[in-house]
């Protein structure tokens, strides 16, 4: 039986910021955005819905200069934080692939 591990702790997110987390989901490991303000944690599979490429140009970085976007690399397209709602770009109206996920005593856990 295998046992269910956490994504990532916490702290390993930056609070107000952004990191990128590795996580096995459905047996293949899937590179993530993770979102996090206090105790609050969001989490985007890392690839953009235009083209599939991921959208970090500095690994692990993914907001815009103001934060208060996330940002693709390749066309600057632009995406909610919250929702990953598409807002500016090639891919209007389309989402970041959201993974549902909790916080557990300091841990973030999928949904």
């Amino acid at each position: 039986m295998v046992r269910a591990r956490p994504i990532c702790q916490l702290t390993d997110i930056p609070d107000g910021g952004d990191t990128a987390i590795t996580a096995k989901i459905d047996g293949k490991k899937i590179g993530l955005i993770a979102l996090r303000k206090g105790i609050e944690v969001s989490l985007f599979i890392n690839s953009c819905p235009h083209i599939g490429t991921p959208l970090d140009l500095t690994p692990g970085q993914f907001l815009n200069v103001d934060k208060t976007f996330i940002q693709c690399s390749t066309h600057g397209a632009l995406f909610e934080k919250d929702s990953g709602l598409c807002v500016f770009g090639p891919c209007v109206d389309l989402h970041l692939d959201g993974v549902p996920c909790r916080v557990e005593d300091g841990q973030v856990w999928r949904a």
